[in-house]
């Protein structure tokens, strides 16, 4: 027994000696459209994950300002008037307010209550214009009262969890696909490339896909009781009433559809093994296909108990991630003009040196929670093979889900730990000294 490290407390910081670094331990915060991380540097997972959607009343906090309900149980109680908002578009920062406020929330006191006596690492994408980054390093310093601060490239933090600091980075997330190329842990610009096709997108075709086949979409918070029903089978659901001026708003009632779509992303979306667009449409008849896409179909029961079998549906909603063509008919980007997955790799590469196309193409890494769709990693490996038959191609995508979810996260949190790493830090002295833009010297 005496072997055995003792469990810290979830608010306790590990020691400098335990993650090796020089500094007090510093603190890992990365911000997705979908969810924010946040944890310790020098540990293995985030212990602090609340959603980036959040709630808000006008008028009903002090002196009639806004009221936010932020964190997993707070944006899901039903509250008459309450809007669901997300900060981010694109991926970047869109409201200052609300994502300085979220960001607060996740760090405390969560993990600590005292900011001004950790350094703080944040990730961003590798499109962050400089405005924007000179807005992080201004409210870490301004707002948190940090003593330093470092900005990492999200591309660069995934590569480094997978044991890499050069390759391609393929990132899937809520709102759109990045492909970003690296070298010695720095981010070729030229080739970073992405496309809206990312999990809202994916959420838009299966919508679409439900009202085109009449199929009724209920959230979990309208159904009180139901009953077991055959496949196909009307639901036999009691739901949830409301009273006048009592009923949910429609931003609420879209973001808790959201939570089902998600699941059916989960549990039954598949993608094509490929290579090369999914039968049907133009190409071979669909139903022709249908013995090698779906040897027995899934099903899925929604929230009131309604199920159906999905058969190659499931294919359908999420072949315009590869073949943009393909898209359900949907408020989607143009299928004419918006690269697929296959086409942003192609153009990654294009931009790339010649010398290191082949170093890179050896260490692919698939990373962010939309590359979990079943099938993915495999659709993937086939059209790179195809379109590269020549270098030898490896791709890396962690088995374990967390990792894939938290990549960015984890490799922040590498990075923050290495006993090298305090060098890099911009210290609260800097920035008085210089001013926010130091963090287009500092901050690669």
């Amino acid at each position: 027994m005496s072997g055995l490290q003792p469990v810290l407390p979830s608010n306790q910081a590990p020691s400098t000696f335990e993650y090796g670094g020089d500094e007090i331990s510093a603190i890992v915060l990365d911000p997705g459209t979908a969810w924010i991380r946040a944890g310790f540097a020098g540990e293995d997972t985030p212990k602090s994950v609340i959603p980036s959607d959040y709630g808000v009343l006008e008028e009903a906090g002090e002196n009639g300002g806004k009221k936010y309900f932020i964190g997993d149980n707070d944006v899901h109680s039903i509250r008459p008037g309450m809007e669901v908002k997300n900060p981010m578009s694109d991926g970047i920062v869109a409201d200052w307010e609300a994502a300085t406020i979220l960001w607060r929330e996740a760090i405390t006191p969560r993990l600590t209550t005292a900011l001004s006596e950790h350094p703080l690492l944040m990730t961003e994408p590798s499109w962050n214009p400089p405005k924007n980054r000179e807005k992080t390093i201004e409210v870490a310093f301004e707002d948190f009262d940090v003593p330093a601060f470092y900005l990492a490239k999200a591309g660069v933090c995934a590569g480094f969890a997978s044991g890499k600091s050069t390759g391609l980075v393929i990132d899937v997330g809520a709102s759109n696909i990045s492909v970003t190329p690296i070298h010695d842990g720095l981010v070729l610009r030229k080739g970073c490339v992405r496309s809206p096709l990312g999990g809202e997108f994916l959420s838009n075709q299966i919508r679409a896909y439900f009202e085109s086949a009449n199929i009724p979409l209920s959230a979990h918070y309208q159904v009180l009781s139901k009953t077991a029903v055959e496949v196909g089978k009307p639901a036999e659901a009691i739901y949830r009433t409301f009273a006048p001026g009592e009923e949910p708003t429609e931003s609420y009632k879209r973001f808790q559809e959201e939570r089902v779509l998600t699941e059916f992303k989960e549990c039954t979306a598949q993608v094509w093994v490929g290579p090369g667009p999914l039968p049907g449409n133009n190409n071979p008849p669909l139903e022709a296909a249908h013995a090698i896409l779906s040897p027995g179909g899934r099903t899925f029961e929604f929230p009131d108990g309604y199920n159906l079998v999905f058969n190659s549906e499931r294919f359908r909603i999420t072949e315009g991630i590869f073949h943009p063509p393909s898209m359900l008919t949907a408020p989607n980007p143009d299928p004419q003009t918006t690269p697929g997955l296959n086409q942003l790799i192609a153009n990654a590469m294009k931009d790339i040196d010649v010398e290191l196309r082949q170093t890179i193409l050896n260490s692919i890494v698939i990373t962010g929670a939309g590359s979990l769709l079943y099938g993915f990693t495999d659709r993937v490996n086939a059209e790179i093979a195809a379109a590269f038959p020549a270098p030898r191609v490896r791709i890396m995508a962690a088995g374990n889900s967390v990792e894939r979810r938290y990549a960015s996260w984890l490799g922040g949190s590498i990075l923050a730990s290495l006993g090298a790493f305090h060098q890099l830090w911009v210290s609260k002295k800097e920035y008085e000294e210089h001013g926010p833009n130091i963090v287009e010297k500092r901050c690669k």
